[in-house]
């Protein structure tokens, strides 16, 4: 409970009413995008079961138009096109996640610690991160996974480092204003450690930003898997990956086909969704920090 210059009591809302206020205030669009999200979570989950065929199953001709039995026709070895989208997007989503979450770990904890002690680890910390983002993304990440390999946990890697380095400017801006709050200071007065600090005291407070840089860096890391496969040094067959259908199939775009506009158009859309709601939570934080600042 606080009280305003006006002397009236404001009661803050509970975790549960700010869910809900979350919900019922959501746009047409931020819900187009969650339905967008949601509904390629459901494939991720199920993808075994959706799939009308095995993910590499010989099962039509060589690009063949959509018919009854592949609604999607076939693609340049003749597996069903639908079969090969559903699996694409549980590997090329699953591995963007994974690489988002380690480089939001890696960047907060960078980042925060930064922020909170300053001085000679702070002025490391960002002249390391300002040397990595020197160099244009795709450049290093098609030079390091050329000399190193194309194996998935060094995919993951390479863009959860690269990923990290804009986590870590934007963690450590919005917990240098945390840092300075007379809670943070009593916590420091009270001998608490620098982990207690960061996840009790900073963390909480600056959750919503860091909520709406994940929905952006989801999308890049997904984003730019995709560009890697289309060049050849992402996500190697039999796995399918949307990225690598478009290349694998390209070429029938000169007879006519659509093969390669199917992947293309799930990458668009999911790219879209994510952004249509990551928007609306943009918005909310900004409301939320203004309202703050009034109070």
């Amino acid at each position: 409970m606080a009280t305003t210059s006006e002397g009236v009591q404001y009661i803050r809302p509970t975790k549960m009413t700010v869910v809900k206020q979350f919900f019922a205030e959501m746009p047409m669009a931020a819900r187009v995008g969650m339905a967008i999200i949601l509904i390629n979570l459901f494939v991720v989950l199920f993808a075994p079961l959706l799939a009308p065929y095995g993910e590499t199953q010989l099962v039509t001709d060589v690009w063949a138009q959509p018919n009854s039995e592949n609604l999607l026709g076939g693609d340049q070895l003749g597996r069903d096109m639908l079969t090969r989208i559903i699996y694409g997007a549980r590997t090329t989503i699953t591995i963007a996640f994974i690489a988002t979450m380690l480089s939001f770990v890696m960047g907060i904890v960078a980042g925060f610690t930064a922020a909170v002690v300053g001085g000679v680890i702070d002025m490391f910390l960002s002249r390391v991160v300002e040397a990595l983002m020197a160099i244009p993304t795709l450049i290093l990440a098609l030079v390091v996974i050329s000399v190193l390999g194309t194996e998935l946990y060094i995919l993951v890697a390479v863009i959860a480092v690269l990923d990290s380095t804009r986590v870590f400017r934007l963690s450590r801006a919005i917990a240098m204003d945390v840092a300075v709050m007379e809670y943070v200071e009593a916590a420091r007065l009270r001998g608490e450690g620098l982990w207690w600090i960061m996840t009790r005291e900073v963390l909480p407070n600056t959750v919503m930003p860091l909520v709406a840089e994940f929905g952006l860096r989801f999308a890049f890391a997904f984003l730019f898997i995709a560009s890697l496969s289309f060049l050849g040094l992402g996500i190697q067959p039999p796995l399918a990956d949307w990225g690598g259908m478009v290349r694998e199939n390209a070429s029938v775009i000169n007879f006519g086909g659509a093969a390669p506009l199917y992947p293309a158009a799930a990458i668009a859309v999911l790219a879209v969704g994510v952004n249509l709601l990551v928007d609306y939570v943009l918005a909310r934080a900004n409301r939320s920090a203004a309202a703050e600042f009034e109070g």
